[in-house]
C-alpha cells in the first residue's frame, strides 16, 4: 500500500476514534429532553471554583473549558477566565460571545463556574496565593489588548478560543495549555503567520488557524490540518486530538493549591 494511503487511513483513523469518544463521553447525558432548550438548559455553578468568601485572602486565577452548545460540543470547547485579588470576595469573569452586542467581550456574563448551556466545565488552570496576584494585572492589560474586540466567526476564528490564546501568549505565566479541541486557539491573521504558541512557551506558524504547526513546552507537538488538531504531549504525556481534545494524563496548571 502506498505510503499517501497509509497516511491517509491513519489520519482517518484517528479522527473517527476521537469523534467516538467525544460521542461516549456526551457532555449533556444527563439533561434531560425538556431542559435542551438554550433557554432552558442548566447554568447554575458547578461547585467547582472556591468559595470566593471562604477564600477572602487569597487571590485566584482559574481557566475553565466547556462543550460548546448543540452539536458544535462534540468538537469544540467553550473557554472563559476568572479571577478575584486577595481581598476581594467575588469573581471578575471574561470570555468572548459571539451574539447579544458589538463588543464580543464579555465581563460577568455568566455566573464564575455555571455550566455551560448544560455542559460541565472543565479546569485548565488553577493558579492562587501570590503566584495568581501578581498575574492579575497583566492578564487585564492583555484583555483591553485583544485585537477583535468587534469581529466574531466560530470557524475558524476569532472567537471565544482566540481570546484565552491571546491572553496566555501575553500572560505566559498562566502556563495555559489549550486542549486540541479548542477551535480558534490557533487563529492568527495572514500577516502574522508566525509567534508565540497560545501557552506563551512556544513557536506556531498557522494561516488563519486552517494550516499550521505548533511547538512548545506546554503544547508539545501538534499539527493542524482545517483546524483539526493532532499532536503529542510530552511534559505530560497524553495524545492530543480533535473532538476529545485529549486522551492521556491531566493536564491542569497549577500554583499555590
Amino acid at each position: 500500500m502506498k505510503r499517501s494511503n497509509l497516511l491517509a487511513l491513519g489520519f482517518a483513523a484517528m479522527l473517527t476514534l476521537s469523534f467516538g469518544l467525544s460521542l461516549a463521553d456526551d457532555p449533556r447525558a444527563s439533561v434531560s429532553a425538556g431542559e435542551r432548550s438554550w433557554r432552558t438548559v442548566p447554568r447554575h455553578s458547578a461547585g467547582i471554583a472556591p468559595d470566593p468568601v471562604a477564600h477572602a485572602g487569597q487571590a485566584i486565577v482559574q481557566v475553565y473549558a466547556a462543550p460548546t452548545y448543540g452539536w458544535r460540543g462534540y468538537f469544540a470547547v467553550h473557554p472563559w477566565i476568572i479571577y478575584k485579588r486577595s481581598g476581594e470576595t467575588a469573581y471578575t469573569r471574561y470570555e468572548v460571545v459571539g451574539w447579544g452586542g458589538k463588543n464580543v467581550v464579555r465581563r460577568n456574563h455568566a455566573i464564575a463556574d455555571g455550566l455551560w448551556y448544560g455542559a460541565m466545565p472543565a479546569v485548565l488552570v488553577d493558579h492562587r496565593g501570590e503566584s495568581a496576584q501578581s498575574m492579575i494585572d497583566d492578564i487585564e492589560a492583555a484583555i483591553g489588548r485583544y485585537p477583535y474586540v468587534n469581529e466574531y466567526r466560530s470557524y475558524p476564528g476569532p472567537n471565544s478560543n482566540t481570546f484565552l490564546a491571546h491572553i496566555g501568549r501575553e500572560v505566559p505565566a498562566l502556563a495555559l495549555d489549550m486542549p486540541a479541541n479548542a477551535i480558534g486557539k490557533d487563529y492568527r491573521p495572514v500577516s502574522q503567520p508566525l509567534g508565540l504558541s497560545p501557552s506563551g512557551a512556544g513557536v506556531q506558524v498557522s494561516l488563519l488557524g486552517l494550516l499550521g504547526l505548533t511547538v512548545g513546552l506546554e503544547e508539545g507537538i501538534e499539527f493542524n490540518i482545517l483546524g483539526l488538531n493532532f499532536g503529542i504531549d510530552l511534559n505530560r504525556p497524553g495524545l492530543r486530538l480533535p473532538a476529545i481534545g485529549r486522551l492521556g494524563m491531566d493536564d491542569v496548571s497549577v500554583s499555590g493549591v
